[in-house]
Parts: structure tokens; C-alpha cells; sequence
């Protein structure tokens, strides 16, 4: 948990704005176009507007936050997007603008969208499943903000964040935005010590990835990639038992995976005159 270094004394209001970005993606072997687009399927069936929602509103509660608005909508022909405003302190009714729904997911219920507007604290998610008549790999990204002001820290959800979903590289981001005062007037750029991502992952999840910071302390901007490292390859097939496949194919998929990932953990395309 992120703890404020020696309970600092601040003058006013903490306007530091902390915010992680991550995009965490799953691969999937689907090698005709019926199973390609039943993967699809059933990842947006899985990752419906509705359940990101709970998800987001787990991270607001274990963040120490409190939601006063949702927004949440699912896409034709794929994707879902959700955006939770919220606030640090829980706020009387009164102080609440009537254009919120405040938090209480069922009115959603009774409309087809609903949108709200953005302060500093806010947490959201967008969902991109994808793939190519081309190429038997399918992949499944999605991208997670959590920005938030004051105390609270994005960081204390990182691990549920992760376990949420099936998440074969992870590109994440960590900056700490502007600056606040002491009460003697002095600013302070960060209320807290990091030196990486990584020290705010469990180790057991760690032991399951390859991992690389690109870290900049003076801007206070900390980035980590992490790419999983073993395949077992069940795990990756769509519809098919693995011992459906012969030992060659096996391989030859394990492969294909294995390029596949260590193209979207690299940022190129590092096979293309192997495709």
C-alpha cells in the first residue's frame, strides 16, 4: 500500500494526481474464421460492459475511493467501454450534481447511455478484441486508466487489475502529475517513494513474467513491460484439446504464439519475412 513518506502536513488540499495506465493482452490460437469470430464473441461476452463495471467498482472501493458516476456502454460489432468518476471522500447527497447517478449502478437500467463528466479522479476501461482472416492469432487488449488525486493511490489495485483478466504481456505506466505544498509553502512533486511498477506486484505474479522498466525519476514516470513466460498451450486453443493436434503442430502453434508475443511486447514486427 502507498502511505504518504512521515504523515506529511500539507497546506490544503493534495492537488498531486497520480494516474497508471496499463494495456494488458490475451492471445488466442483460432484457426478457422468460425472459431476466430466465436472467440471474439466470447471474449466480449465475457468482457461486457456490465462486469467491467463491477470490476472498476472494486477498484474504486480498494483504492479507498468512492464512485459518483458511471458511464458504460457495449459496441456493435465488438468492445465495451466504462468511465467511473470518483471522489476520494464520500459525499453527502446534498453536494452531489443532480446529473450523477451516484453511484448506484441499477439506474443504468433505465436508460440506453449515460454519460458523465470527467474531474481529476476517474477510472476507466476500453476493451479491443481483434483479429485477421490471414493469421490464426486472435488477441484481446484492453486498456485501464486510473487516475486519481489526494491520498489515493491507482497502485493498491494493480494486482486485482491483473488477475482480472488473462493477461499474456502487460505495458504499464505510472506518473505522479503536478505538485502540492507543505504548510511552510514548499512544493512537493511526489508523496511517495517508488523506484518501480514492480515493487507494487505480487512476487508470486511476478515469477510468472519477464520483466523490463523504463523508468525516468526526475519527471517521476515509471514504466514496466511484462511478458509471460511459460506457454501451456491448452490454454491458448479455442475449441480444440491439444492432444487433437500432433506433436509437430503442436510446436509449430507454440511458436506462432510465442512470435506473436514477443512482437506486441516489443512494439514491432520483428517476423514479418517468417509469416
Amino acid at each position: 500500500m502507498i502511505r504518504l513518506e512521515n504523515k506529511l502536513k500539507l497546506y490544503g488540499f493534495n492537488n498531486l494526481t497520480k494516474t497508471l495506465s496499463f494495456n494488458i493482452y490475451d492471445v488466442c490460437y483460432a484457426k478457422s474464421e468460425r472459431e476466430q469470430k466465436d472467440y471474439i464473441a466470447y471474449v466480449d461476452e465475457q468482457y461486457n460492459s456490465e462486469r467491467l463495471t463491477n470490476i472498476l467498482c472494486d477498484v474504486t472501493e480498494m483504492i479507498g475511493a468512492h464512485v459518483l458516476n458511471v458511464s458504460k456502454q457495449d459496441y456493435d460489432p465488438q468492445g465495451a467501454s466504462v468511465t467511473i468518476l470518483i471522489t476520494e471522500e464520500s459525499l453527502p447527497v446534498t453536494c452531489i450534481d443532480p446529473s450523477c447517478n451516484q453511484g448506484e449502478i441499477d439506474i443504468l437500467k433505465t436508460r440506453n447511455t449515460v454519460v458523465g463528466h470527467l474531474d481529476k479522479s476517474h477510472v476507466t476501461v476500453h476493451t479491443y478484441p481483434e483479429y485477421h482472416p490471414d493469421n490464426a492469432i486472435a488477441t484481446f487488449r484492453v486498456d485501464i486508466d486510473v487516475s486519481t488525486c489526494g491520498e489515493v493511490s491507482p497502485l493498491n489495485a494493480l494486482n486485482y487489475l491483473i488477475g482480472s483478466f488473462d493477461s499474456d504481456i502487460i505495458t504499464a505506466d505510472y506518473r505522479v502529475r503536478g505538485f502540492t505544498r507543505d504548510v511552510d509553502g514548499r512544493k512537493l512533486f511526489i508523496d511517495h517513494n517508488i523506484t518501480s511498477i514492480q515493487d507494487y506486484i505480487d512476487d508470486a505474479t511476478l515469477r510468472k513474467y519477464d520483466a523490463i522498466d523504463v523508468n525516468v525519476y526526475q519527471a517521476n514516470l515509471f514504466h514496466t513491460k511484462m511478458l509471460i513466460k511459460e506457454i501451456n498451450l491448452q490454454n491458448y486453443l479455442f475449441n480444440t484439446d491439444v492432444y487433437e493436434l500432433p506433436p509437430k503442430e503442436r510446436l509449430r502453434i507454440t511458436n506462432s504464439l510465442r512470435r506473436e508475443m514477443i512482437e506486441i511486447f516489443s512494439g514491432s514486427n520483428i517476423y514479418d519475412g517468417e509469416r
